[in-house]
């Protein structure tokens, strides 16, 4: 059974940081771009990162996402880190990590270029 499981949210300070894991099963990560999208209370689903299958293919939404947050991939423990760093309350929302289908389109994040996803980890943001 494919699965992929979101951890590492919390409650986080201004300026903190926190490193959610994207651990997947029932399919070899190694095969896979995995894409991370968050959704925030009211809004519409929205890309933040992405990862290819390939060495050096770490992808992100826009400037301000790529400089404070980076993303990175452990195969051999079948595991997608987003490290997140000076967040903000706006940053808060659900995380959730997903597969795409093809890693050929791993730089978009329409939700038809991913087959499955997480119950996503909670980022909430609050002094």
């Amino acid at each position: 059974q494919v699965q992929l499981v979101e951890s590492g949210g919390g409650l986080v300070q201004p300026g903190g940081s926190l490193r959610l894991s994207c651990t997947v099963s029932g399919f070899a990560l190694a095969d896979y771009g995995i894409g991370w999208v968050r959704q925030a209370p009211g809004k519409e689903r929205e890309g933040v990162s992405s990862i290819s299958r390939y060495e050096g293919g770490e992808y992100y939404k826009n400037s301000v996402v790529k400089g404070r947050f980076t993303v990175s991939r452990d195969n051999a423990k079948n595991t997608v880190y987003l490290q997140l760093t000076s967040l903000q309350p706006d940053y808060t929302a659900v995380y959730y990590c997903e597969r795409l289908r093809d890693n050929l389109w791993y730089k978009h994040f329409a939700r038809h270029h991913y087959d499955c996803w997480g119950r996503g980890s909670q980022v909430t943001v609050s002094s």
